[in-house]
């Protein structure tokens, strides 16, 4: 099998397995936008090789696979970047989510408190949740 041949097949899948993640929900649309764009470059590139010479030659870089490598670099990166403010993003959203949940404990633990001090003859059951009153 030819070089060409292999990156047409190889780029032909990826869009198939993203296409598959996408309709399971195991990828959101802005991420396989990304991935897609680039197995259509990818495959653009392999049915046309003399586009990769072209641009080599246009960017002033020596052979094309330097082209490519530098490119696959370039790619990476950003999407290091931007994986990186997504997690950065999710820690900050997880430590607002778990300090209201502290909160909430903490408003539903004085209600029950104050809820025994009002009806000290109702001891709440072992185990049992404690009673949520307005007030």
């Amino acid at each position: 099998m030819s070089g060409y041949l292999f990156a047409v097949s190889l780029s032909v899948l990826v869009v198939g397995l993203l296409f598959f993640l996408l309709r399971t929900r195991r990828i959101r649309e802005k991420y396989a936008g990304i991935w897609i764009a680039l197995a259509a470059a990818v495959v653009i590139v392999s049915i046309f090789p003399q586009l990769a010479f072209w641009l080599s030659r246009l960017f002033g870089v020596e052979t094309p696979v330097n082209l490519v490598f530098a490119t696959g670099f370039v790619v990476l990166l950003l999407v290091c970047i931007q994986l990186s403010a997504e997690v950065s993003n999710l820690e900050e959203e997880t430590r607002t989510l778990a300090e209201e949940i502290a909160l909430l404990r903490l408003e539903v633990t004085e209600l029950a408190e104050r809820q025994r001090a009002i009806e000290p003859g109702s001891e709440p059951q072992a185990g049992a949740d404690p009673p949520l009153t307005q007030g």
